[in-house]
This record gives C-alpha cells, sequence and structure tokens, in this order.
C-alpha cells in the first residue's frame, strides 16, 4: 500500500464541480478509510495563455495501484472528464498531476514523481500542506519549511470538497 497525493486544477465547465466529480473518481482508487482532500482554492494561470483562474485541491490517499497504473487511472478520469492535451499551459477541465508516491522517486518518459514543478506552486504547496502538515519530501525537506505567508497570500479560499 503507498500513499500518494494527488493535485487538482481545472478552470473549464464549472471548475469546482470537475473538482468534486474528480474526488469521487479518485475515492474508488483510494483504500477505504484513507481518502483527505484539501480546501479548493482559486489562483492565477501560470504561463501566457489568457484564460480563467484555476480552482485547485491536493488530495491524498492509499493506493494499492503501481505509479503506472495510478498515473493511467489518472488520465483516464481526466478524459471522462473531456480533458483534452491542446495547448501546454493551457485551460483545461480537469488536470490531475501525481505529486508524490510514498518516498519514491520516479524518472521514466511518462512519469517524474515528485513532480518537477511542486516546490514552485503555491496552489500545490499550499492545500498539500493543508492534508499533510507534517510531511517531510522524499529528499527530507520538511513541507513546513516551504510555506510562508507570501505564498498563502496567492490563493483565494474557494470552497471544500461537497462529496461524502
Amino acid at each position: 500500500m503507498a500513499q500518494v497525493y494527488v493535485a487538482l486544477g481545472a478552470n473549464l465547465a464549472d471548475p469546482i464541480s470537475q473538482l468534486n466529480n474528480a474526488c469521487e473518481a479518485l475515492l474508488s482508487l483510494a483504500a477505504p478509510q484513507s481518502f483527505s482532500v484539501s480546501p479548493y482554492y482559486r489562483s492565477a494561470p501560470m504561463g501566457d495563455v489568457e484564460q480563467p483562474d484555476y480552482v485547485n485541491a491536493v488530495a491524498g490517499f492509499n493506493t494499492e495501484l503501481t505509479p503506472i497504473e495510478l498515473l493511467d487511472a489518472l488520465q483516464n478520469i481526466e478524459n471522462q472528464q473531456g480533458r483534452l492535451r491542446e495547448l501546454r499551459w493551457g485551460p483545461r477541465t480537469l488536470d490531475l498531476d501525481l505529486l508524490l508516491y510514498d518516498s519514491q522517486y520516479i524518472n521514466t518518459p511518462r512519469l517524474t514523481v515528485p513532480h518537477y514543478g511542486m516546490r514552485e506552486r503555491s496552489f500545490v504547496l499550499v492545500p498539500l500542506f493543508d492534508i499533510a502538515p507534517a510531511l517531510t519530501l522524499p529528499d527530507n525537506t520538511k513541507l513546513a519549511s516551504l510555506i510562508s505567508d507570501s505564498l498563502r497570500a496567492e490563493l483565494v479560499l474557494a470552497q471544500d470538497f461537497t462529496g461524502e
């Protein structure tokens, strides 16, 4: 059983509903009683593409899936919710990124874990801290040491997950 953390993001087709639906789907991948999700936050989009703000969260759970099986399941959820991969850092109905898989380092053509950009992204670090404040990253960095008031100020609370 592996402890995993997944970043969720959406800015099209009712983003809050997209995240709620994604959380319901992620529950089916999680071991019983292991699923948690952060509050939802609004954040400005990355890059130079004109688009709406994002709604972001992080989910954590235990799973028996291997890293590649989990990646396939995440991409299947994205596809079921209408994800189109047309433009890097462009608008999307749903983006699910595997952030951490236990304390493993994975570097394959399809998957890099820990997620390559997580340390620079407030919309990942703050929600991750919300559900795992004592977390130590695979390189032995305490997650709490990466959290600051200025990082928190980049986000606006949107709402909590409304599922069961």
